[in-house]
């Protein structure tokens, strides 16, 4: 029977980007000849019973990696391509290995505390100097979810976040926010790990919902909370696609009535809305809360039938609780732009794309338990953080640091 050219196409295509996602797949294959070239003894009774028997702990440490990065199935493919396993891997076992790994690491984290600021301002000043500040975006994503009962249950919320240090390399974290118990317990070891210090200046940017934004609170004395501009930007850009689409409707029916045109010379939607982007871009809360007010009392005088104008009344209310509960959060984002500053988590969108969207949602068909999830997402960041290999050797101090072995083949 001949096969689907399409579908070969697409198989390859599967294939090939799970290994430019396992970058380092090239060195693993020369790590496995090195060590049969070496163990010709092993490599005469064979580098399946080599791999399974003596080298364990290795084997689930790149186990795991492979399935942070790429589909469970996959993974298992993968490893009985290239490592001597016989074919005795199945996707059950990847998955539970996985798990396993996962929670050993939830069981190290410590327990969670309303606040984690330690000591008074005296203490705080004679520390040493501080690193340079830490920049800290937070944003949520959505993955399916495996056992819905409604559509509306159909997905549930994932938090990720990135920690940039202006020296050094960035960190990111995630979690699923129904079931983690320790969200700020997580936050804190991040930063932590980067050599966050209670005098060190932390500027945290979300995207203004209550969850995310109660997250960072109490982490650091020295620490800042702002709205994300981005959002702020994109919630006033939909806003003025309906006006659009109000003028247009406005303007099909101003050919009937003379009311309906002279209705739509009186209400400018459009220049409204740009006063209250004009007024939240100079922090001018009070003056942007006041134009949103202007602009219901406009939409008053359109006819209410009219579903553009509904789906703008609707939009403008929520807007305007939006920037109300966000009121204390709202810096004035053209000074701190000019001044170099951060105002947007453009970056944290990027993370949620890297830690969530890459594995669990664009291309994948999986749907997810929050459990599953939520352990798959700990180790993945791990791996995104170069610090799963640290995690395996912590836990297995016979295990050698990837840095010792690739001195170990440069030596040989």
């Amino acid at each position: 029977m001949r096969r689907n050219p399409l579908a070969q196409r697409k198989a390859s295509d599967r294939v090939a980007d799970a290994f430019r996602q396992v970058g380092d797949l090239i060195v693993l294959v020369s790590t496995i000849a090195h060590v049969a070239a070496r163990r010709s003894t092993a490599a005469s009774v064979g580098l399946q019973n080599y791999w399974r028997s003596e080298q364990p702990r290795n084997w689930l440490a790149l186990e795991s990696k492979f399935a942070a990065m790429i589909s469970y199935g996959l993974t298992a493919k993968l490893l009985a391509e290239v490592l001597p396993t016989g074919g005795n891997i199945n996707v059950a076992g990847v998955y539970r290995n996985l798990q396993r790994v996962a929670e050993r690491m939830e069981a190290e984290l410590g327990e969670e505390k309303w606040q984690f600021i330690d000591g008074c301002q005296r203490d705080w000043d004679a520390l040493p100097p501080p690193g340079p500040p830490l920049t800290v975006g937070l944003d949520g994503g959505f993955i399916h979810a495996k056992d819905q009962k409604s559509r509306g249950e159909g997905w549930f919320e994932v938090i990720a976040g990135k920690s940039m240090p202006e020296e050094g390399a960035a960190k990111c974290f995630a979690y699923v926010q129904t079931y983690d118990t320790k969200p700020q317990r997580r936050l804190f070891e991040l930063m932590k790990s980067q050599g966050l210090q209670a005098n060190q200046q932390v500027t945290f940017l979300s995207d203004g919902a209550d969850d995310v934004r109660e997250l960072p609170l109490y982490l650091s004395p020295e620490s800042e909370h702002w709205l994300d501009w981005f959002h702020v930007a994109m919630r006033l850009k939909v806003m003025g696609q309906i006006a659009k689409g109000l003028v247009n409707e406005q303007n099909m029916t101003s050919a009937h009535t003379e009311d309906a045109a002279e209705e739509l010379d009186t209400v400018d939607v459009g220049k409204e809305l740009e006063r209250v982007k004009w007024f939240l871009w100079h922090g001018n809360v009070v003056r942007a809360l006041d134009a949103i007010e202007d602009i219901e009392g406009e939409l008053d005088f359109l006819p209410q039938d009219g579903e553009s104008r509904k789906k703008l009344v609707k939009a403008v209310r929520e807007f305007r609780g939006y920037i109300e509960a966000n009121q204390n959060f709202i810096p004035n984002y053209g000074d701190r732009y000019r001044h170099g500053e951060k105002i947007s988590t453009a970056f944290a969108e990027s993370a949620v794309n890297q830690v969530v969207s890459k594995r669990m949602v664009k291309k994948q068909q999986m749907r997810w338990s929050e459990s599953g999830a939520h352990n798959l997402l700990q180790v993945r960041t791990k791996v995104l953080n170069n610090q799963l290999r640290e995690t395996f050797v912590r836990w297995y101090p016979g295990m050698r640091t990837e840095q010792e072995t690739e001195i170990e083949k440069k030596a040989a």
